[in-house]
Parts: structure tokens; sequence; C-alpha cells
């Protein structure tokens, strides 16, 4: 069913609002423009009852602001009413082109600067809201969801403060260890692989791939992302191998035991595609060993795949990379912020997720089930077996 024609049964939880910080400012737009064209031209009986208010607009997006003092303090203005709103709060915690000033000196935004006025944007709605939903992508201090020593556990930490400033929902993608949902066993907590977006993505791109055991292989470039390794393998239909990462103990280096090599476990990738599939790439150092290792290892073509692009060590090494023959395409997604220059680079594409994100909003709104949104092997599969008929996709398909 396309998504515009989607007839959700059940009444709206509240008028929709959408309050996109800063951070996420082109994400929220793009969600906003989908469910001001879905809703527009859906029919519903009981659109004009009291209980549809709003339902139809021009933009759901509220009008806020977080304007800062000379010192760098800053605070949240409301410019409209949100009583009864259901809210759908956007935020990029990694987003560190966003600048401000203190005392006279530019300062980039951190993680901690973006969460804080996430939580400024809460408490000035002040419990006026029906529902309010934290939809933050990359789960602030998600690398930190365990106990080494004496340390904090600051992603379960910051959990349990949303949920006391009264954050009915929250909804991540890709998060780093999904267990740090214990945390709050009695909150909504959804995470959501971008899977299906990812293998669109990849068809779309690359006419020639033959998805099969002999001519693909899905690559986990450690331990911790087996899991998705496994998942993705499952839908194409393909086996799996892994890297596990040896390391050095004795030392810390940049917060972390260094690795000190890949080894691998898993078939022979000789003449194979193969695809690395991880949750992130922030320096993308362990991503590019592992590719190297992959091509001594005779592999065909290396893709590597990544919810998050971080790219924190600059764009040049994945050039180099490029170049060399060892990596064939990067993939990730818009969630978090994308430096102008990486849609310059023929190695990289795109998985846009503002459509699905659109979805779950619509679906939450109306208390809908998104369970068929979060299982993406039906389309998977449709999607696939489209590929393998005429080498190529279709534009005409849901999210």
């Amino acid at each position: 069913m396309s998504d515009d024609k989607r007839n959700l049964e059940t009444i709206p939880k509240g008028s929709l609002g959408l309050i996109p910080l800063a951070s996420c400012k082109e994400l929220g737009e793009k969600v906003d423009h989908y469910l001001v064209k879905w809703r527009e031209k859906r029919q519903h009986e009981h659109k004009d009852t009291i209980a549809f208010k709003g339902y139809q607009s021009n933009s759901y997006i509220m009008d806020v602001s977080v304007p800062r003092f000379g010192t760098g303090e800053a605070k949240c203005v409301i410019k409209e009413s949100v009583r009864g709103y259901d809210l759908f709060l956007l935020v990029d915690v990694t987003n560190y082109n966003l600048t401000y000033s203190v005392c006279g000196y530019e300062n980039h935004m951190s993680p901690d600067d973006h969460y804080q006025d996430l939580k400024r944007v809460i408490a000035a709605v002040g419990g006026k809201a029906r529902r309010i939903t934290v939809i933050m992508p990359f789960l602030y201090e998600s690398r930190q969801h365990k106990r080494t020593s004496r340390e904090s556990l600051d992603c379960a930490v910051m959990l349990q403060e949303l949920k006391s400033y009264g954050v009915d929902n929250i909804v991540t993608f890709d998060a780093h260890d999904p267990r740090v949902v214990n945390a709050i066993p009695k909150s909504g907590f959804e995470n959501v692989r971008p899977t299906y977006q990812f293998i669109k993505t990849l068809l779309r791109t690359t006419p020639d791939l033959e998805i099969d055991n002999n001519h693909m292989m899905v690559i986990s470039p450690d331990e911790g992302a087996m899991h998705r390794a496994i998942y993705f393998a499952n839908l194409l239909g393909v086996d799996v191998g892994m890297f596990y990462k040896r390391r050095d103990y004795s030392r810390v280096v940049d917060g972390r035991n260094p690795i000190v090599a890949h080894e691998f476990l898993g078939d022979s990738v000789e003449g194979k595609d193969v695809i690395i599939i991880d949750d992130m790439i922030a320096s993308g150092e362990s991503m590019i060993d592992v590719a190297r290792q992959l091509k001594q290892r005779k592999a065909k073509r290396v893709y590597c795949i990544a919810t998050f692009g971080l790219f924190t060590k600059g764009l040049e090494v994945f050039d180099k990379c490029h170049e060399e023959g060892l990596i064939e395409k990067v993939i990730t997604t818009n969630l978090t912020y994308q430096m102008p220059d990486l849609f310059k680079k023929d190695w990289y594409e795109s998985a846009d997720m503002s459509k699905y994100i659109a979805l779950i909003i619509d679906h939450l709104n109306h208390d809908a089930s998104i369970s068929e949104l979060l299982d993406p092997a039906e389309r998977i599969n449709a999607r696939i077996a489209e590929y393998k008929e005429k080498h190529t996709i279709s534009d005409n398909y849901e999210m």
C-alpha cells in the first residue's frame, strides 16, 4: 500500500506537533513535507470532528527557538500553545556544525550542548502537551553503555532523566547496545534498524550485483556488530563472516584499549562482493583496516554500510582508500549531520530516512501499531526479487 493511501483507523492521540531542534532542522523539514502531503490526500470520515482538529495543516512544525546569552547560557522559548498536543522532538546530538558565542569566542556545539537544548525544550513545554516523544537517531552517550571500573553510565542516566522530565517514548536508530533500554523498563523505547533503506540504496546504485552465496558475503567488523551482520545476511540470503579485534589491554589511547590486529572467522571471500555492516563510522580506521584485509584475501569489491557516518577524522582517508581500490562505496544515512563535501564524493551514497521517520510519527500519532514498519523482511524480499529480474529497482517504493 502506498504511503499516501494508508488510512489509519484510530483517532489521533492529539494534534500533531513537530519540534525539530536546530541540529535536526533539515531532516525535520523533510519529515514535515511527507506528513503534510499524506494528510492532505488522506480521506477520513471523521476529519471534521473535534478529535481531528488541526489534522490537515500546511506545516506541523512548531515555532520554537533556543536563544543564548553572551555567556553561552541558553533558554527555550515556545511561541505558540502546545496544550493537548502530541509532540515529537527531533535532535541530532552529533551535529558539530552549529556554533554559538561564549564571551566573544565561537564555540561548536557538542553532544552535551544538544542534549541540554533538548531538556530546555521539554522544560518549556511545561507538562502542557498530551504526550512527548523524543526522536534521537544517535542515542546520546550510547557508546558509554556499560561500566568498566569506576566509570559513569551516561546513557542509562540520560534515559532515566528524560523519563523524569515526562518523556513518554524514545525512538532511536541502531543503538550501539539496545540493552540499554533496561534502564527504563517501563517506558516506551523503539530501536529502529534502517536495513531496508540500506538495501534499497545499494540496489538502486549498483546495477551488477549477484545476490547469492557464490558472489556475495556480509562481514561484521567485530563481535559487537555480529547481530547486525547476521540479520543483514539472512535478509539477503548470503553467508556471514566476522573479524574480531585483538586489543592491547595494557594501554589506553583516546579512552580505549588500542586495536593490535583484526582476525577473520568465516569462509573464503575470494571473488565475492563483500558488505561490511556496522552502526557507525567514526574515524573509519576499523572499517578501513577490515576492508584492506578483505582485499588481501582477494575480495572483489568492498561496500561499507553504517547507520551513522560521523567521519571524525575527515574524508581524505576514504578518498585514498577509494583511489587504491580498497573500498567501492560507502553508504550511511541522513540521520546525523552530513558535511557538504560528502555529497561530492563518487564513493558515497546517502540513504534517506525522512520518509521512514514520517511513517513512524504518523502511526504513533494515531496510536497505531508500528510492528509492520519495523519488520522490513517482506519489502526487502520484494526489492531483491525485482532487482534479480531487472538489475535495478523502481523509484515507486515505500520508505
